[in-house]
């Protein structure tokens, strides 16, 4: 019962989207209804076009019947055309409607969301599946209807002329439909198996693609390649069931309608012999029949498509209705520009119920201050850090920005005052000057240069060739890692925002490159409220205070001298990392 009701609640989402094309759309429907119609019509003009030769031997008749079914298909033609236009146009239309409203989706939700999830499923999502919608409003659903009042009015005219005839017809029809409907129903239980393992092919490629510098220095290529194959096989495996359905529909269908087109011509051939039939009549009534076999055929053909289909919608249908867990309130505020005070009191944190990560963390960073979070892997320092923008909720306790809870506030309002420095900055495939306009779109170029001089940028983009329209490729790839961190500096000083977070900005980088990247955070810093995830020494001493995280708790808060003096886990983890610093002179 859920699933008869979850299908039909996805059908009544579907034709949500052709709602504003609904006038188009009856145009469509009349075109291509007319266009049925017209079909229709001409084994009749073939019926008389052979009676008027065989009974009445009329030259004069045969030709103005014969212009009147030319002007027929040329009607027919255009109202063709007319209608598919206009049924293409509201398909693609369709899709980019549903792709629209997925991507905007998929920006709702939280970081959790992402966190739990394959990139690769989510593109193909918005791809694969979307496309297939389309094949269904374009293609399949037009031919069901328009095949199916084919079939229906030839099943009329037939009734009107010769009842025992037609009698032949409907005895074949439930059959036919019902091997249709049983094979569609297999159909649709493939074809989600079969969107499932694409997805899974999509993920291993979009994968190896993406992090093809390791995969290649990991010597993997061939191994990637199995993988890709292997997940490719699964998927035949899952579509050979599709292949077995179409490749047993149709014959089937066509066995049961020819066997049955030979029982009504022996009948029907009689009837002529005995003069109750003539041959016109006779002429179109096997065509009439092959317009009912090309209808049945159509129509099931149609039915197991919209049934494949139906898995990809349920697929982006379970995307949609996935809901945010990070919400703003119904009453939330914008955050007014705040000072910059961040203050935890008593906040915990778990990502699910048995998986605890933060707890009872008391902690207030005055505005301006810079504080480094330091404790071993798995302390919770990044979890601490994710909080700030509101990327998770705290689970426990509060959290404040100048002491207005960030619940409160709107998460646009909020984030727009924070920016973020990663350990590895991201850049977008694009040229730098979007790529640092992406902390201020409406910042003039002035603006942005001294931005990138501020980040020690400037310089060596004015030495590449096209200088800050020079494309840094697919996530900065063209770039080296001391220089997309001044890139993603850059547009954090153009964002200018009054709390700033650094995640590791320079664990990764050589010493020149630190340098460089360790002096635009300098500036960066000037002013703003600072909490910096730290590994190197050269990034501890610059902080105001050090706080200590070890198993989800803050356990020492003080200065690099308190806490050296205090003897305690900040001591143990500078004696065994970062006094070699010191003797490297880092």
């Amino acid at each position: 019962m859920s699933t008869i009701k979850s299908r039909t609640t996805q059908r009544r989402w579907l034709l949500g989207y052709l709602r504003p094309y609904r006038w188009r759309l009856v145009f469509a429907l009349v075109m291509q209804g007319g266009n049925a119609g017209i079909g229709l019509a001409f084994p009749a003009l073939i019926q008389s076009i052979v009676d008027t030769v065989i009974n009445e031997q009329d030259a004069a008749s045969l030709n103005k019947i014969t212009l009147f079914a030319f002007a027929g298909l040329m009607v027919f033609t255009l109202s063709a055309i007319a209608g598919l236009y206009h049924i293409n146009y509201i398909g693609e239309h369709v899709v980019i409607d549903i792709r629209k409203q997925l991507y905007s989706h998929l920006h709702t939700l939280s970081m959790g969301f992402f966190a739990e999830q394959r990139i690769g499923e989510l593109v193909s999502r918005l791809s694969n599946d979307v496309a297939r919608i389309r094949q269904t409003i374009t293609d399949n659903a037009v031919d069901a209807l328009q095949y199916t009042v084919a079939m229906v009015g030839a099943l009329l005219i037939m009734l009107w002329v010769n009842l025992q005839l037609t009698l032949f017809v409907l005895a074949v029809l439930p059959i036919v439909m019902g091997i249709g409907l049983f094979l569609g129903y297999f159909s649709l239980k493939d074809s989600a198996k079969v969107q499932l393992e694409v997805a899974a092919s999509t993920i291993i490629a979009n994968e190896g693609i993406q992090n093809i510098r390791e995969v290649k220095s990991f010597v993997r290529s061939d191994y990637e390649v199995q993988r890709y194959v292997k997940a490719l096989e699964r998927s035949f495996s899952h579509v050979l069931g599709l292949v077995w359905v179409r490749a047993v529909l149709r014959p089937i269908m066509r066995l049961i309608f020819y066997t049955g087109t030979l029982a009504i011509l022996w009948y029907s051939a009689r009837e002529v012999l005995a003069g109750r039939l003539t041959g016109g009549e006779l002429v179109a009534f096997l065509l009439y029949m092959v317009v009912i076999g090309q209808s049945i055929a159509q129509v099931s053909h149609a039915y197991t498509q919209i049934q494949e289909t139906l898995g990809a919608t349920e697929r982006i249908f379970e995307l949609l209705s996935t809901q945010p867990l990070i919400q703003d309130q119904p009453n939330a505020q914008a955050l007014p520009v705040v000072a910059g005070k961040i203050s935890f009191e008593g906040v915990g944190f778990r990502y699910e119920e048995n998986q605890r990560v933060l707890r009872d963390i008391n902690l207030e960073i005055e505005a301006g201050e810079i504080i480094a979070l330091v404790g071993p892997s798995g302390a919770g320092k990044s979890t601490l850090f994710n909080l700030i923008p509101r990327f998770y909720d705290v689970s426990e306790g509060v959290l404040k920005l100048d002491d207005v809870d960030v619940k409160t506030v709107t998460q646009a309002s909020l984030r727009a005052q924070v920016g973020i420095v990663p350990q590895e900055s991201l850049l977008f495939g694009g040229t730098i000057h979007e790529n640092i306009l992406y902390g201020r779109l409406d910042a003039t170029e002035n603006e942005m240069i001294a931005a990138a001089q501020a980040a020690n940028a400037h310089d060596f983009v004015t030495q590449l060739p096209d200088g800050y329209e020079t494309v840094v490729g697919e996530r900065g790839v063209r770039l080296s890692g001391g220089q997309r961190q001044r890139v993603a500096i850059a547009r954090a000083i153009l964002k200018d925002p009054r709390i700033l977070l650094l995640d590791e900005a320079t664990a990764s980088l050589d010493n020149e490159s630190e340098h460089l990247v360790q002096a635009a955070l300098e500036r960066l810093m000037q002013n703003r409220t600072t909490v910096i995830i730290a590994h190197r020494l050269s990034t501890v001493r610059i902080a105001h205070r050090i706080a200590v995280l070890d198993q989800g708790r803050m356990i020492e808060l003080g200065t690099h001298a308190e806490l050296m003096a205090l003897g305690g886990l900040y001591a143990k983890l500078y004696d065994m990392q970062f006094r070699q610093q010191d003797l490297f002179g880092d």
